[in-house]
Order: C-alpha cells, then sequence, then structure tokens
C-alpha cells in the first residue's frame, strides 16, 4: 500500500506522462497530414485536377486544427509540470491579405 505523499506523486507523474503522449501524437499527426498535404500539391501541380483543390483545403484545415489543439495541450503539460507558458507560442502567421498590407506599407 502505498502512502498518500506516494499516490499523489504517481497521480502526477501519471498525468504528466499522458498530456505529454498527447502533445507527441498531435506532432505524429500534423507531420503525417503535413507529408500528406505535400503529396497533394506535387499531384495537383502534376495532374492539374480540381477535385485535388477540395482535399487540399481539407488537410489545411485539420492541420490548422490539430495545431491549435496542440497548443493547448503543449500548455496543459507546461501547467501539469510547473513551468511557466511558452512565450511567443500562441502566434499566427499573417494571412495574405495582411502581408500585402503590410508590403503597401513597408513601400511607402
Amino acid at each position: 500500500m502505498l502512502s498518500p505523499e506516494a499516490q499523489r506523486v504517481l497521480r502526477y507523474l501519471v498525468e504528466v506522462e499522458e498530456l505529454a503522449e498527447e502533445v507527441l501524437s498531435n506532432k505524429r499527426q500534423i507531420v503525417d497530414l503535413d507529408t500528406k498535404r505535400n503529396q497533394n500539391r506535387e499531384a495537383l501541380r502534376a495532374l492539374q485536377r480540381d477535385l485535388s483543390v477540395s482535399d487540399q483545403a481539407h488537410l489545411d484545415r485539420e492541420i490548422e486544427k490539430l495545431r491549435k489543439q496542440l497548443k493547448l495541450k503543449v500548455n496543459r503539460l507546461f501547467e501539469a509540470q510547473g513551468k511557466p507558458e511558452l512565450k511567443g507560442f500562441n502566434l499566427n502567421p499573417l494571412s495574405q491579405d495582411e502581408l500585402k498590407a503590410v508590403k503597401v506599407i513597408l513601400k511607402g
């Protein structure tokens, strides 16, 4: 029989391990989907098909969804480990329109 302190430590370690597994699983899914997306891009260039455009958009949405989930899971993992939240981890890339606006401003 474990002491209450040992049980608490064991629960903590199990929680951290589960959170780390979720993070790794999401990262693996992102890599797999990104590979598939790149293969689709190659197929699009080679075949110029309309059907693959919707597949590409679907993969883009899935990857974005997983990346958002990954951010939350990493923050939960860091919180469980008593570490501070990552700085700059919640940044999002500029959209095409935002990038064009920045370029216009920089050109003066």
